[in-house]
């Protein structure tokens, strides 16, 4: 087997790439410092279909990422790779999704809402299923010395990699980059819904806060369990952010804001649909307003140069619709995530842009 510097060194980073790798790199899992784990399920989406599709959409449109980057212009040869699409795990995430949408359907008739329904526990069984798997699986890789990022799918995928990360660290906290607050307890009687995920990790008391920006679509539920939080939820509501800005404030300062709020470990849960939809029209629950792509940037940039450490990353509800918008966005968000998480860490290095 060749050395990474050999496989360095007979690639060229200008040239079409490895047809079938993300970003067209030439790494496999055993060269890459981050290993991106493809997490094709969703079963619990309340309405629009297709995440379970994005990270395939994903890897196709990473082969369209030009690799250079101006700040960390060594950032092609990190090393990173996305571990096989677990063909079974799509197959049974489409035969519960159809299950799903039959409860869903009969809630949405008004029918009485069955907390014993041997339908919804099938569901609740399968999801838990899931998290065992994921946290598992990241376990693995941290106990390798490697840095993961998770690729939904709907955004209910992370907590078993929270779980995991939470044996790892005493304390950390999460970025969320969301237009939904994602605090609701067992929606629709899904107890890991991807509308709870944050809700069920408050349960982790190893994360000691959640940072959410861009929210702007909420419940009254959500609100209450943001104020008796207890100062462990801080939320950049989006109407909040924009007032600010229209009234003066910069962006700049508002990242310093945000970003003296988190801890020095720090996972970002970035769903798409915290960005601006025309970004990703096709995600499943889009909401007007949101976050311009350097915008999300800025915010992350800054962050790492806070010298916070970036201890993982998800990137969630990234439906491709008709055409490979959607994808082209999310593999390019995908993109900065990896190379962020690695300057954080010491892996790569960044260039002074002064």
């Amino acid at each position: 087997m060749p050395s990474k510097q050999e496989i360095i060194n007979s690639f060229d980073p200008n040239g079409p790439g490895v047809a079938g790798n993300l970003f067209g790199l030439p790494f496999t899992e055993e060269h890459a410092e981050i290993v991106i784990l493809p997490l094709p399920w969703e079963i619990t989406v309340s309405y629009g279909t297709g995440t379970s599709a994005g990270p395939q959409a994903i890897l196709k449109a990473s082969s369209q990422v030009d690799l250079y980057v101006k700040d960390i212009p060594d950032a092609w040869k990190l090393g990173v790779s996305m571990l096989p699409i677990a063909a079974e795990l799509a197959t049974e995430s489409k035969k519960l999704r159809e299950l799903a949408s039959m409860h869903i359907a009969r809630l949405e008739k008004g029918e009485a809402f069955d907390p014993s329904d041997p339908l919804l526990k099938t569901m609740n069984d399968a999801s838990e299923n899931l998290n065992i798997y994921v946290k598992s699986t990241t376990q693995k890789y941290l106990k390798a010395g490697k840095l993961i990022g998770l690729v939904g799918g709907e955004h209910s995928v992370p907590l078993g990699f929270f779980r995991a990360l939470s044996e790892t660290y005493e304390r950390f906290g999460i970025l969320q980059i969301d237009a939904h607050a994602d605090l609701r307890k067992a929606y629709e009687g899904f107890t890991y819904s991807h509308a709870s995920i944050m809700y069920n990790a408050l349960k982790l008391p190893a994360i000691g806060r959640i940072v959410q920006v861009g929210v702007r679509d909420y419940c009254e539920e959500e609100s209450n369990v943001m104020q008796r939080a207890m100062g462990r939820v801080v939320t950049y509501f989006d109407e909040d952010i924009k007032e600010k800005l229209y009234g003066g404030r910069t962006w700049d300062a508002l990242c310093d804001e945000i970003i003296g709020q988190l801890p020095k470990y720090v996972y970002i849960s970035f769903d798409i649909d915290g960005l601006d939809p025309k970004l990703c029209p096709c995600t499943g629950t889009p909401v007007p307003g949101g976050l311009e792509f350097y915008q999300a940037m800025h915010l992350i940039k800054k962050l790492v140069e806070s010298k916070r450490k970036i201890i993982g990353f998800d990137l969630c509800e990234v439906s491709p619709g008709r055409d490979d918008w959607d994808a082209n966005v999310g593999a390019r968000v995908l993109y900065q995530l990896c190379n962020w998480c690695a300057v954080s860490q010491g892996k790569l290095s960044k260039v002074s842009s002064k």
